[in-house]
């Protein structure tokens, strides 16, 4: 398909909380507007409400035409895996998980090592030794988010404490900030003066509650040094908004491939936000930590672990 014969437009789904949860969903969406703003081209969209909406979503968009329709969220897998197979000439894509079909484009974050970056700024503010991780639904992906940030601080202070909990076993651990906002203030009493939130909308409270309590936060997926400025001390960004601008263009040019599409640091997939909001926070030393443990990734000289390969954590435990 050439780009003058494409006719179509793109559509995505969102997945649950909402395009506007400051996280996963809002770097989704952003992508999206940009590929408007820089093409001139529209797009369609929907936000789920409950599990049986994804499938639905997709094949409407099928049906209609769109192409290619992207859909946000590990949890879309199944869906997109039937109704891929149902409509073999639509182009799709997913953000976090893979799905083995010829017409699938599966971008895939080695969130671990974004994480782990944020682990040495994290140990390097603390003062009292301790931070936290609030994560949301536990699952493995999650949990490489926690493992490679427990890598991170114990590359800087091996005798640190790094205390993990997670929000739910449920999709609606994903939105519940009230629930963010007390398990930070449950680890904040346990010494923890850094709290990382890999949790989506939830993380919203971890931040807030965290800033209440005069402590330090780290933010995940979109940057969210803005939130709470001056608390938090930087976000682990990961590049869903690139994922899904590309694979918008790719297709209105034609040049849509797929299979497996893995970002890292090495491909600027993840990293931290450094801006005018956490600059007072920021030391030298940790930048250059940083930009060390950045090099040695990209080089092979640091591994960091995938806790999905094996579901173990040599760092230390991850709930």
């Amino acid at each position: 398909m050439t780009a003058t014969a494409y006719a179509e437009t793109p559509a995505i789904v969102y997945d649950l909380g909402g395009k506007f949860d400051k996280s996963f969903n809002e770097a989704a969406f952003n992508g999206a507007e940009q590929f408007k703003e820089e093409t001139g081209t529209e797009y369609v969209e929907f936000e789920i409400q409950n599990e049986a909406q994804r499938e639905q979503a997709l094949r409407r968009f099928a049906e209609r035409g769109h192409s290619p329709v992207i859909i946000a969220g590990f949890s879309a897998a199944q869906a997109v895996d039937k109704v891929a197979q149902e409509f073999p000439d639509t182009e799709f894509a997913i953000i976090d998980m893979v799905v083995d079909q010829p017409n699938v484009r599966s971008v895939v974050f080695k969130e671990q090592e974004g994480s782990y970056l944020a682990g040495i700024m994290a140990a390097k503010a603390s003062e009292t030794g301790t931070v936290g991780f609030v994560g949301g639904m536990n699952v493995p992906l999650i949990s490489a988010f926690a493992c490679g940030y427990v890598g991170g601080v114990k590359s800087v202070n091996p005798d640190a404490e790094v205390i993990v909990n997670y929000t739910g076993d449920t999709p609606a651990a994903w939105n519940d900030p009230v629930r963010g906002g007390e398990i930070t203030n449950a680890q904040i009493s346990q010494g923890a003066d850094v709290v990382y939130a890999a949790a989506g909308g939830t993380g919203i409270g971890v931040l807030q509650a965290a800033a209440d309590a005069g402590k330090l936060s780290v933010g995940v997926d979109s940057n969210q040094n803005h939130l709470q400025p001056g608390s938090v001390l930087t976000s682990m960004l990961k590049r869903v908004d690139v994922a899904v601008m590309e694979a918008m263009k790719d297709g209105m040019e034609g040049n849509f491939s797929t299979g497996v599409q893995v970002l890292g640091v090495a491909e600027d997939g993840v990293g931290v936000a450094i801006d005018e909001n956490n600059e007072p926070l920021v030391t030298e030393e940790m930048i250059q930590a940083v930009e060390e443990a950045r090099e040695k990734i990209i080089s092979g000289e640091i591994e960091v672990h995938d806790f999905r390969s094996d579901n173990t954590c040599p760092y230390g435990s991850v709930g």
